[in-house]
């Protein structure tokens, strides 16, 4: 209750409470063959290695029984048959595949990767594996004066994580949020390493208490669980775009959004009532600001019990999520987990009858009070709950919502610890545990019963889920916000590391709320954030009770006109954007990335955190303070065009670049092409406009998908997937495109056309194996072809 206060550097709360020290596992004494992998019998524990492919590694200790392999629900990978050699000698076992070396010492046991030639990835040096007789689990590894870490999810902070110690508690923080303040609300207990340009990853498969050291000692990190096992996967690289295929081999990839998922969302704790909401499109209607999704928060519900709508407020919420739908507009809901105590409350009689609410071992349901007071919350654990609460929304789906919104799900809970009773117990699909045990997977399991009931409900529409907690693997259901943020420009700035680190940790589809949630924004502040919300993976505008109401047109004319054309680039840039959630489907690769990711080798990309890139060829470097017009910009090797004024800066350097209000520091670099489309109000698309960014050298490779945009029809094919190919020389540029439909499905661009923008003197363009004039335009050449 005091740790706001002075009270908090007490000299007495500083002092620390050890119980006892770690031991260590001990001395090898036996090896066995179990499961597809190798057991090795030590004096104090016994561990497990097991190969998921031959560049995964996965090690279990359990310091009472033979290691358990049951693993969270976070991991989805199925074991793949791996061939490996087996060499002992008195003092080591090397275990090798064709991508890595495992090399155990005995005396102690001591775990080390290396490259098959010897380069080490991973290793540990006078401590290894260790364990408290409290259930305290913790792991060391030896690190490198080079190293850089990444990852670890929602983090505030810098990009480079080193010098940091996180934990993994998922907790309810409206207020603060700086760089300083950790947990937040999600927990992805998994970290990316790079050094000198080749990488490696951890994920640490335990969804209690963790904790993840940098900061401690100088050449030694550390991992550690409060309860549960000792269970992590070490993925080898090379690069760090392997990692993230790996970690996300292991974890899952998130499914293809529907098209207006990724348009423009306005949000406001909250739009009170029919009338205001109807008024709200109205107004953009009348304005001409594109818009895909008004959020409905808290205010709709009766006495804000889920499933339910206030009839005072909402008296025909059919026609209004019907009326709205017609205008191009979706409905989101807002959910929360707390059940109201109330005898009379459909959704708690079947919850209390149908045993679905967590309880204590003695058999009472726990109760807890949220926004609706007294509550029951649900034992998402069990696989039984999870398919009722599915079949729960149909209330939303029969009204015509295809969209849901999590909130209140680490759960949080209004008491001194801001959750639920670590004591109560949890059915554990037949493996009860405590919920200290299993904390952190409560927000990624309701996440799970949500998104798989509403696709059930939908009938082959895909649904669309934003969710505030989560665990490793949330991003098999739901795009990830960075919770409640405040309209200050050090928000603005701090977002960029968080969605780039969330991005590195699996989780693509995120973004901050634009314009801070907290506190009141201004005019210059929401156009700077508008820029930057245009092109992070998830775009919406959301302001909290009691602030100013910070829609485009809240702060006048000016800024509004500049607001409606970032919004309308958003629209411009969705072939595009696409296409790379489509690579985040399919690699798991993020849409917004660090620098660090496409240039892991340039080592002054490696602390880089106010910019970014789009996918590998376009970089933002936002204005991010206030009355600013100039800034630095770092360019990476190559050349890169300024995308508004088309004035080229060289690569390998720092230029300074002035952007006034209006204008975003965006660059697209030469020899590459990005996917556009010029209709700017709307994410149906016709034409598909490929404009190609003129170069005297070098080839480029790149993709543009397309598919329907809102069935899940796309499993079985139902897309297009043009690959595309630049050769660039110096008197002519060769472009060649190939058609890849799996299937027979119309096309969804009735035009499709190359712009060519900076044609260097006689250049010939060349369109598979055929020279094209074209017609020249404003932007360069364009040349109209036939899918």
């Amino acid at each position: 209750m005091l740790e706001d206060t002075s009270f908090a550097i007490h000299p007495g709360q500083n002092q620390a409470m050890e119980n006892g020290s770690y031991r260590d596992v001990g001395t090898v004494k036996s090896i066995q063959k179990r499961d597809g992998g190798l057991t090795f019998i030590c004096d104090e524990a016994d561990i497990h290695l097991q190969f998921y492919r031959s560049d995964i590694v996965r090690v279990v200790m359990n310091q009472r029984d033979i290691p358990d392999l049951e693993s969270t629900p976070a991991v989805v990978a199925a074991l793949e048959s791996v061939n490996v050699d087996i060499e002992e000698t008195d003092s080591r076992v090397l275990v090798t595949t064709n991508r890595l070396v495992v090399s155990v010492s005995k005396q102690p046991f001591r775990f080390s990767v290396l490259t098959p030639d010897g380069q080490v990835i991973v290793s540990e040096g006078d401590r290894g594996i260790g364990f408290k007789e409290n259930g305290e689990v913790i792991c060391y590894k030896k690190m490198e004066p080079e190293d850089r870490f990444y990852g670890f999810g929602e983090k505030s902070g810098f990009l480079d994580k080193r010098g940091e110690t996180y934990t993994m508690w998922n907790t309810d923080v409206y207020a603060p949020h700086n760089p300083e303040t950790d947990p937040l609300y999600q927990s992805i207990p998994y970290f990316m390493a790079l050094r000198n340009g080749r990488a490696y990853g951890i994920y640490f498969d335990n969804p209690s208490k963790t904790t993840f050291d940098m900061k401690t000692e100088q050449e030694v990190y550390s991992f550690k669980g409060d309860s549960g096992k000792l269970d992590y996967y070490v993925f080898a690289g090379e690069g760090p775009k392997d990692v993230i295929e790996q970690y996300t081999h292991i974890t899952g990839r998130m499914p293809l959004p529907p098209k207006w998922a990724i348009g423009y969302h306005q949000s406001r704790y909250s739009y009170e009532s029919e009338e205001e909401v109807r008024a709200l499109a109205n107004t953009f209607k009348e304005k001409g600001i594109p818009l895909d999704v008004i959020y409905l928060d808290i205010h709709y519900m009766d006495e804000y019990r889920v499933f339910t709508f206030d009839k005072d407020r909402f008296p025909n919420p059919k026609k209004l999520v019907q009326d709205l739908r017609e205008e191009g507009i979706r409905v989101v809901p807002i959910v929360d987990p707390g059940v109201k105590k109330d005898p009379e409350y459909l959704a708690y009689q079947e919850g209390v009858r149908n045993d679905h609410f967590c309880k204590y071992l003695e058999g009472d349901i726990y109760f807890g009070d949220v926004w609706p007071g007294t509550s029951a919350f649900p034992d998402f654990t069990d696989e039984r709950t999870q398919k009722w609460w599915g079949k729960m929304h149909e209330f939303y789906t029969d009204l015509g919502i295809e969209g849901i919104w999590n909130d209140m799900n680490e759960p949080a809970v209004f008491n001194e610890t801001k959750t639920m009773d670590t004591s109560v117990i949890h059915k554990n699909d037949g493996d009860p545990k405590t919920h200290r045990q299993l904390h952190n997977l409560y927000g990624l399991l309701m996440g799970k019963a949500t998104y798989e009931g509403m696709e059930r409900n939908l009938n082959g529409k895909r649904p669309f889920l934003l969710t505030r907690a989560g665990f490793a693997g949330v991003q098999r259901f739901a795009s990830v916000w960075t919770g409640d943020n405040r309209s200050f420009w050090e928000h603005l700035q701090m977002s960029l590391p968080m969605c780039m680190n969330l991005g590195l940790s699996g989780v693509a589809f995120t973004g901050p709320d634009v314009g801070g949630f907290a506190h009141d924004t201004n005019g210059e502040l929401l156009t700077r954030w508008t820029q930057v919300g245009a092109f992070t993976p998830y775009f919406r505008n959301h302001s909290a009770i009691g602030t100013l109401y910070q829609e485009p047109w809240q702060f006048g004319e000016k800024y509004e006109a500049i607001m409606k054309r970032y919004i309308e680039l958003r629209y411009e840039w969705l072939p595009q954007l696409y296409s790379l959630f489509h690579e985040a489907h399919t690699k798991g690769l993020p849409i917004m990335r660090p620098l660090m990711l496409e240039y892991p080798r340039d080592a002054k990309t490696y602390a880089i955190h106010d910019q970014f890139m789009i996918g590998d060829n376009t970089l933002i470097a936002p204005i991010m303070q206030p009355e600013v017009t100039d800034r630095a910009v770092y360019f990476p090797e190559g050349e890169w065009i300024d995308y508004f004024s088309g004035k080229v800066y060289e690569g390998g350097t720092t230029h300074l670049v002035h952007a006034e209000l209006d204008t975003l520091p965006l660059f697209i670099k030469r020899g590459t092409l990005i996917a556009q489309s010029p209709i700017r109000t709307k994410t149906e698309q016709k034409e598909l406009e490929l404009h190609v960014y003129a170069h005297t050298k070098g080839s480029y490779n790149s993709s543009v998908y397309d598919d329907d945009g809102e069935t899940t029809n796309y499993y079985s094919g139902e897309a297009m997937k043009l690959n595309l190919s630049i050769q660039c020389k110096d008197h002519q540029i060769a472009i060649s495109y190939r058609n890849d439909n799996e299937m027979e499905w119309p096309l969804p661009y009735k035009k499709c056309s190359f712009i060519l923008h900076g044609l260097v003197d006689d250049q010939q363009v060349w369109v598979n194996g055929e020279r094209q004039s074209g017609v020249w335009t404003e932007q360069g050449l364009k040349v109209e072809v036939t899918i």
